[in-house]
């Protein structure tokens, strides 16, 4: 892999070790250290406890070229990362900096009040280090080395530490690493499992590759990462496209789109461009597959209505399914899924209709049709499909609902696929 060095970071708080506060800090670091091609080997959060930051400084320092510390540099008894950096430099003292002094008692100036005596120890540093300004807050980052590695502790708030980095350390690296840079994507994936999608793609996972490529799944979304590095972002972006269009070769359809993009929005925009419609009619989804679709901005121009049948009589006075049809197959079955379906396509004047019947439990099923069992039924003018799955008992009544709703609208993303290509 391309990289000039690599970088490990360290966020100091109870709060993020007890669950409090979500880390949002290391995440945006490790996307900003990759714009400039630095990888990322560590994270680790660490509880406000000085023997702990010592050992995994002490560690991180031995590791990686680069540690970029978040958190600890309050006024506070428990803001101990000043300590624990003198304490790995070699047990150097703290020294008082008169003018970052100055600038903590102006902040407080001119906000009108007097700085607390426990704002002190903010101006000092451990002896061989530099201080960081910090134009948004209290707190000064720290700039220090410790053997080869050079550190950098900057405030735990984000705000404040987004533009300490900004505009004291990202310019320092950025010079150093030229124009070097990691680029990544992930194609999000639908209708196959981890195991069988990396059995796929196993010799592009290879260790030591560039660019890398792993997987994730997300609640039976599987992701595909990849990241591309190189000298330049035009070197970086040859080697990522060409991986990406290996791996779009053998994934085929089961690539529905890239990064952030969901099932209903990938189903939103292939409508839209083929100028289609679509209309729902749903039981134990309860309106999930009609929300999905209409989160998305100019839904209107491919949705066209929505209804909620959950019950026999609306079934019946919604979508125009006789009651004695209903209590002839029962509510959940293939038969009454077509009805609906079908029902669904003639009321609304879509192209095409999904319906859903099934149970999301946690009660209600029995031998024969236990929790978990859905039947989908997708209808346009050369007919009605309805499918049968079984998700499973095991999982949640939120689960069972959001896993339908995916293979509804994965259906429509399929059927859309295949009729244009027909």
């Amino acid at each position: 892999m391309f990289a000039r060095m690599k970088a490990a970071i360290l966020s100091i708080g109870n709060e993020l070790t007890l669950g409090q506060t979500v880390d949002t800090n290391a995440a945006w670091l490790s996307q900003r250290l990759a714009e400039i091609g630095i990888p990322v080997d560590m994270h680790i959060t660490i509880a406000d406890e000085l023997p702990e930051m010592v050992r995994e400084l002490r560690h991180a320092a031995q590791v990686a070229d680069l540690v970029l510390i978040t958190g600890g540099l309050g006024p506070t008894d428990d803001d101990l990362t000043r300590f624990a950096i003198a304490e790995v430099m070699g047990g150097v003292e703290l020294a008082l900096r008169d003018d970052f002094l100055e600038q903590i008692k102006c902040f407080f100036g001119i906000r009108g009040k007097s700085m607390p005596d426990a704002n002190r120890i903010q101006a000092m540093f451990p002896v061989g280090s530099e201080p960081i300004e910090n134009t948004c807050g209290t707190a000064p980052g720290i700039r220090a080395r410790i053997n080869d590695t050079r550190v950098f502790a900057m405030p735990g708030v984000p705000r404040e530490m987004h533009v300490m980095y900004d505009n004291c350390i990202l310019p320092e690296l950025a010079a150093e690493q030229g124009d070097a840079v990691i680029l990544a994507k992930t194609l999000r994936c639908y209708g196959m499992g981890e195991s069988d999608i990396g059995l796929k793609i196993s010799d592009l996972m290879t260790r030591g590759r560039n660019p890398t490529v792993g997987t994730t799944a997300q609640q039976t979304v599987i992701g595909i990462r990849i990241h591309a590095s190189g000298a330049n972002h035009a070197a970086a972006n040859q080697l990522l496209n060409q991986t990406e269009t290996e791996i779009r070769n053998r994934m085929g359809s089961l690539v529905f789109g890239v990064d952030d993009e969901t099932l209903w929005s990938a189903v939103g925009s292939l409508l839209i461009e083929r100028r289609r419609t679509v209309a729902t009619a749903e039981s134990c989804t309860g309106g999930l597959i009609a929300k999905s679709l209409t989160d998305l901005p100019g839904s209107s121009a491919y949705f066209l209505q929505g209804v909620v049948t959950y019950s026999n009589e609306a079934k019946s006075s919604l979508l125009g399914i006789p009651m004695e049809f209903i209590d002839k197959h029962r509510p959940v079955s293939p038969e009454v899924a077509e009805a609906m379906a079908r029902g669904c396509l003639a009321h609304s004047g879509a192209n095409y209709a999904i319906s859903v019947t099934g149970i999301a439990g946690p009660t209600g099923g029995s031998a024969e049709k236990p929790v978990g069992l859905v039947y989908i039924g997708l209808a346009d003018a050369t007919g009605c499909e309805v499918t049968r799955h079984q998700i499973g008992d095991t999982c949640t009544r939120e689960e069972i609902r959001d896993r339908t709703r995916k293979i509804a609208l994965n259906r429509l993303r399929l059927k859309l696929i295949s009729q244009e290509s027909a």
